[in-house]
């Protein structure tokens, strides 16, 4: 084990046509996984990263199991290439967790692939159940954005949370449009430097997704699980995972639950962590991890070049 290299995988945004396919051409390993998904889904995922069209990549279903094998391809690229260290630590953003699952063992590519698969579509049905949206808040404390969120709901316009602490200063609320809108007035009024809606069609990590937590618990729990091989740190508690029934609970209540990175980014490297790994369709964990600790290294290995630049740091 590595005791100072923790491996962390992106979430849904990530996504970009042409994700994956100079992994997939470099190295066989990866192209076996994107072939195995293929397989498993019965429709041409690898063809949908590699070439689009985008709107059907950026559709919710879609784009989940597409980072996912991405993620997955790119952790497989790295070994072929030569890495055999296990990282001190594992964690993903949002649905970046599930990669961090299959990394650490917890399940197989097939059986994480049908649950990530069903997490999207019923992410995609709550959506259309309950209606709702996103919006970036930039510079505005943590706890005067998570204020913000209570007077919105406190005030019948629907309801509003923070869905993800990305960063310091950068904070993601999740609920009804309405909500989000009256959300972003008051951020903007509270001197935020930016506050924007996101272009999504769900209201992602808030009580909205709700509506399926039970047709998801049903799935997780037919799920064949294994306990991890390495810590998993969750979004829910920035700490480590250490059971099944612990891991069984984060998929469950990730859904409707804050994404604490910032915590957990924290967690791990007040534990050693002095190295960050990204691996995934393309970089965007890196600039949030270094405004968490500016006193870490992160790496991308999301390309060939990027693994070759990984493993010349470390030879």
């Amino acid at each position: 084990m590595t005791d100072n290299i923790a491996f962390v995988f992106p979430g849904q945004g990530a996504q970009e046509v042409g994700m994956g396919q100079a992994l997939a051409e470099a190295y066989p390993a990866a192209r076996d996984i994107f072939h195995e998904a293929d397989a498993i889904l019965d429709f041409p995922l690898s063809r949908l990263c590699f070439e689009g069209p985008e709107e059907d990549l950026n559709d919710t279903i879609n784009t989940q199991v597409a980072i996912f094998v991405t993620s997955v391809a790119a952790l497989a690229a790295l070994e072929a290439a030569g890495y055999d260290q296990t990282p001190a630590y594992v964690a993903g953003h949002s649905l970046g967790e599930y990669a961090a699952y299959a990394a650490a063992g917890v399940f197989s590519l097939a059986d994480g692939l049908r649950l990530v698969r069903e997490r999207g579509r019923l992410m995609k049905k709550a959506g259309d159940l309950n209606p709702g949206g996103m919006a970036a808040i930039i510079r505005l404390d943590d706890e005067a954005v998570a204020d913000i969120c209570r007077e919105v709901t406190e005030a019948g316009h629907g309801v509003l949370q923070v869905a993800n602490y990305n960063s310091p200063g950068q904070v993601v609320i999740s609920g009804h449009n309405e909500a989000v809108d009256k959300g972003i007035e008051l951020a903007v009024a509270a001197k935020a430097r930016r506050a924007q809606k996101l272009v999504v069609s769900i209201a992602a990590h808030s009580e909205l997704m709700r509506v399926v937590a039970d047709e998801f618990r049903e799935a997780i729990n037919k799920t064949p699980l294994n306990l991890p091989e390495m810590p998993i740190v969750a979004n829910i508690t920035g700490e480590p995972l250490d059971s099944l029934e612990s891991i069984r609970t984060e998929m469950e209540k990730q859904l409707t639950s804050s994404v604490r990175w910032t915590d957990s980014i924290r967690w791990m490297a007040d534990h050693g962590v002095t190295d960050f790994v990204e691996l995934g369709p393309k970089k965007v964990l890196g600039g949030l991890i270094r405004r968490i600790d500016d006193q870490v290294k992160t790496h991308v290995v999301t390309t060939p070049e990027g693994i070759e630049a990984f493993l010349g740091q470390l030879s």
